[in-house]
C-alpha cells in the first residue's frame, strides 16, 4: 500500500491558480494509476483527473478539462494538480488516490476554497 500526503491547498480568488502536490511513499508506483478526487460539502466524492505512472497518459473530468493539468515527477515520486481559472464551484477537499486493482490508496485531503 502506498502512503499519500497532499499539500498545496488554500484560499484563492476566482480566476486564480493553485498547484496541489501528492507525495507518495511505501512502494513503487510503476503499475499504478494516480488520480485526484474532490468532495464538496454535502456532495459525493467525484473524480477529477488521473495519470498512468509508467506512460503518463491523462484523463480528466469534463468539469475541469482545459483548466486543470495533472502531471507526475518520477524522481520525486510526486503527483501534481495544476489548477487554473478556478471557480467557486471548485471549492472542495481534494484527495490524492492510487489505483491498482481499484482505488485503494488515499491521502487525507487538502482543502481548496475559491472565494472573493
Amino acid at each position: 500500500q502506498a502512503q499519500l500526503v497532499e499539500s498545496g491547498g488554500g484560499l484563492v480568488q476566482p480566476g486564480g491558480s493553485l498547484r496541489l502536490s501528492c507525495a507518495a511513499s511505501g512502494r513503487t508506483l510503476n503499475s499504478y494509476v494516480m488520480g485526484w478526487f474532490r468532495q464538496a460539502p454535502g456532495k459525493e466524492r467525484e473524480f477529477v483527473a488521473q495519470i498512468t505512472w509508467s506512460g503518463g497518459s491523462t484523463y480528466y473530468a469534463d468539469s475541469v478539462k482545459g483548466r486543470f493539468t495533472i502531471s507526475r515527477d518520477i524522481v520525486k515520486n510526486t503527483v501534481y494538480l495544476q489548477m487554473n481559472s478556478l471557480k467557486p464551484e471548485d471549492t472542495a477537499v481534494y484527495y490524492c488516490a492510487g489505483h491498482q486493482s481499484g482505488w485503494r490508496d488515499w491521502g487525507q485531503g487538502t482543502q481548496v476554497t475559491v472565494s472573493s
